[in-house]
């Protein structure tokens, strides 16, 4: 018997969701950690962190691109979340703890990966935009 039919219950979302908490810690690394160093007087540690991971200029440069790609993995795992969220469970014990445990945790990745996302994009739109105003 093939794994996924063992578990049908969301063995995709999990990985999107982990993907997406991936690219959503994208979008604070280029916006939220800068905007948070600056704010607590250490701009010296903003430049060495510039000068030892010269990336993060470009990640900066491009957020608009970081936040689209984040954006829409946040969306594709979503999507599966919600495909998932009644998806029937083995009827072994032990096998249907697991499956409900790893839509808990899925679902809980999700949560974080969109709670870092909308700290990102704070940082990195409305912020910006308030004291523009």
């Amino acid at each position: 018997m093939s794994e996924d039919a063992i578990d049908p219950s969301g063995q995709s979302s999990v990985w999107s969701s982990w993907v997406a908490l991936f690219a959503s810690s994208g979008t604070l690394i280029c916006c939220a950690l800068p905007a948070l160093l600056v704010a607590l007087g250490a701009g010296a540690a903003l430049s060495t962190l510039v000068s030892v991971v010269p990336g993060l200029v470009w990640v900066s440069e491009y957020k608009g691109l970081v936040f689209g790609l984040a954006g829409a993995m946040l969306v594709l795992s979503g999507a599966l979340q919600w495909r998932n969220r009644f998806a029937p469970c083995p009827t072994d014990p032990a096998l249907r703890h697991a499956c409900l445990r790893t839509r808990k945790t899925s679902a809980r990745v999700f949560g974080l990966s969109v709670a870092l996302y909308l700290a990102g994009g704070w940082f990195a739109f409305v912020q910006p935009w308030l004291q523009a105003v």
